[in-house]
């Protein structure tokens, strides 16, 4: 399938894109800081909000922190900490504030954060008629490891052709090996793909870097100046091929 603009296939990103956690991280994490009697103003939530998204696109502060903290950073609790440190301050609070206030903070999402894992409304449906209609669809990952049975359990493997983590070839979005090598599994040029994630630093930023098509899937509006088309929920896709 050829698309009037020229797409044959479409990669998508998974984390934030087509799996989401409600509530979120984020979420949680101010809903807390205000319990605390922190003073949060609505800039101070997109602030924070764009912060995460640059913090796990592959920084240079995420970067220094595993190599800090070392192998299986997300499950040792001195990154966690350092990371609501590193929040803290990006919300408004002192650096010595921050410092004080992390472990609290960190025990708090150890223990009161459960959300539930869910697919965006309408993917399903949007997923079948994009494979129908001859389109290559892929998933493409900053996970370490492949993610095909989470997939399954999520309803969702059925509909691509092929996966991606990024531990796979060792190159993590915004990189752009990632992105060639999902290329050749996809068979087409990047002029011929559409890479579509929520994560402007990684997703917009790595797939233009190497020539795809990129498409923000920015609910929240946190990124008014992507500079590429952006899209608020699922069923705004179609349009854009």
């Amino acid at each position: 399938m050829i698309s009037p603009n020229g797409i044959k296939s479409i990669l998508f990103d998974l984390d934030g894109t087509l799996r989401i956690h409600l509530p979120s991280g984020g979420e949680v994490f101010n809903a807390y800081a205000l319990s605390l009697g922190i003073a949060l103003h609505p800039e101070d939530l997109t602030r924070a909000a764009r912060w995460e998204h640059y913090y796990f696109a592959q920084s240079p502060e995420i970067k220094a922190d595993g190599e800090k903290f070392k192998s299986q950073k997300f499950e040792n609790d001195s990154f966690w900490i350092n990371f609501g440190r590193r929040r803290l301050i990006v919300l408004g609070c002192s650096p010595v504030q921050a410092v004080e206030l992390a472990p609290q903070f960190s025990a708090h999402m150890a223990e009161h954060y459960k959300p539930e894992v869910r697919v965006p409304e309408k993917v399903p449906a949007l997923l079948a008629d994009l494979k129908n209609a001859g389109y290559t669809l892929g998933m493409v990952s900053n996970r370490d490891k492949p993610f095909d049975e989470q997939l399954t359990e999520m309803g969702l493997r059925e509909f691509f052709h092929f996966t991606l983590a990024a531990g796979e070839v060792n190159s993590f979005k915004p990189d752009r090996v990632i992105f060639e090598a999902a290329l050749q599994r996809a068979g087409t040029s990047a002029s011929e793909t559409m890479y579509v994630g929520d994560n402007f630093f990684a997703d917009v930023v790595g797939s233009r870097r190497a020539g795809l098509r990129p498409v923000l899937y920015d609910p929240r509006g946190l990124f008014p100046d992507a500079e590429c088309p952006v899209i608020t929920s699922f069923d705004q896709l179609p349009a854009l091929l």
